[in-house]
C-alpha cells in the first residue's frame, strides 16, 4: 500500500471526499491578504524545514502566514501532521496518524525557537486520540525544552481537548508552567454536531475552567469563528460561558472555507460587527479581546500577551 499524499485533497481529507461541494463565495475586500514574498518569510520557512517542523500556519492555510513569518513568528504544530478528528471547518489532514510521537521533536522545536530569537512562542498540535494521554506529556516536554534553551521566551500552548483522557492530562500540561493555556471552543454549542462532531462544548469549557482551578495565576485563552451559521445571541452566550470559566482572553475571527468539501461559509461578518463583539466582550470582563475578520488564535500572540499581562497588573492595581 502506497503512503498517503497529503497534497491530494481526497487523501488529505478522505472523510470529506463524498461530501457535496459547497460553493466558496468571493471574499470581500476587507479580508484579502497579499501573497508572502519577503526575505523574513523565506528565512522562517527555511528554519522550519531545517528542523523538520510542521506549522499550523501552513497546514491550516492561515491567511496571516505571510505577515507573521516575515516577522519571524510561526506557530509550531507538534505530534505530526495527521489529526484523528474530522472537524468540518479544518484543513489539517485527518485519519490515523502514521507515526508514533517523535522523542526528538521537543528539542528541535526548542532549537528553532532559539534560532528565530522569539520573545513569545505558540505551540499547538493535532488531536492524537490514539495516544493514552492525548500527547499531554509531549506538550510538557516541549515546554521544558523551550524553557531550557530560551528561558526568557514566554510560552503559549494551544491544546486539544483531551476528551478521551483522564483529568491528569490537563494537570501534566499545567504543571509544565506555560504562560498561556489556550484551547479553542471554535463555535457556538448549537453548531457542534456539524462543525466539531468529535468534541463536546461543555467538556472544552471544563478544560479551561480546570486550568484555573489548578493554577489561578495562569492566563487562559479561547477563541471562536463566526460566519458558520451562528447568530449574535449565541456568540454573546459563549462570552458569558467563557467568563463563568474565568477565561482571560477571547479571540473572534471570520471562518474561511478551505475547500468546497468543507463547511460552507454562511456569511462574511462585517468589521463593524466584530467591533461590537469586542466592545461587548470587554464589558463582560475579559482582560484581552481580539476580534476582527483576520483574527486567528495565534495572530499577534506576542504583542497580545504583553497587553494581557499589563491588563492584569492594571486590574490588580485598582483592587
Amino acid at each position: 500500500m502506497s503512503p498517503r499524499d497529503l497534497k491530494i485533497p481526497e487523501q488529505r481529507h478522505p472523510e470529506k471526499a463524498r461530501r457535496p461541494d459547497n460553493p466558496q463565495p468571493r471574499k470581500p475586500d476587507w479580508i484579502r491578504v497579499k501573497a508572502p514574498t519577503s526575505e523574513g518569510y523565506k528565512q522562517t520557512r527555511d528554519i522550519m524545514r531545517e528542523h523538520k517542523l510542521v506549522t499550523v500556519c501552513e497546514e491550516a492555510g492561515c491567511p496571516n502566514a505571510g505577515e507573521c513569518w516575515s516577522q519571524g513568528h510561526a506557530t509550531m504544530m507538534i505530534m505530526g501532521e495527521v489529526c484523528t478528528r474530522a472537524c468540518t471547518f479544518c484543513n489539517i489532514a485527518t485519519g490515523k496518524p502514521p507515526e508514533d510521537l517523535d522523542a526528538f521533536e521537543p528539542g528541535r522545536v526548542a532549537d528553532a525557537v532559539a534560532k528565530l530569537g522569539l520573545n513569545h512562542v505558540v505551540v499547538t498540535s493535532v488531536d492524537r486520540d490514539d495516544i493514552a494521554d492525548g500527547g499531554a506529556e509531549h506538550f510538557a516536554q516541549t515546554i521544558r525544552a523551550i524553557r531550557h534553551r530560551s528561558p526568557k521566551t514566554t510560552i503559549e500552548v494551544l491544546t486539544p481537548d483531551f476528551i478521551r483522557c483522564g483529568p491528569e492530562a490537563v494537570e501534566i500540561v499545567v504543571e509544565a508552567r506555560p504562560d498561556v493555556f489556550n484551547h479553542n471552543l471554535e463555535t457556538v454549542p448549537g453548531l457542534y454536531p456539524e462543525v466539531r462532531p468529535g468534541a463536546r462544548y461543555f467538556h472544552s469549557l471544563r478544560v479551561l475552567q480546570r486550568v484555573k482551578e489548578l493554577d489561578p495565576t495562569m492566563f487562559t485563552k479561547s477563541g471562536i469563528m463566526v460566519g458558520l451559521g451562528e447568530d449574535r445571541q449565541a456568540v454573546v452566550q459563549v462570552m458569558e460561558d467563557m467568563r463563568a470559566a474565568d477565561i482571560d482572553f477571547l479571540t473572534i475571527g471570520q471562518y474561511l472555507q478551505p475547500t468546497p468539501k468543507h463547511h460552507a461559509v454562511d456569511r462574511f461578518v462585517h468589521p463593524d460587527e466584530f467591533a461590537a463583539y469586542e466592545k461587548a466582550a470587554y464589558g463582560k470582563g475579559f482582560l484581552m479581546v481580539s476580534a476582527s475578520p483576520l483574527t486567528r488564535s495565534s495572530y499577534h500572540a506576542g504583542d497580545d500577551f504583553a497587553k494581557l499581562r499589563d491588563a492584569r497588573f492594571a486590574k490588580l492595581g485598582k483592587a
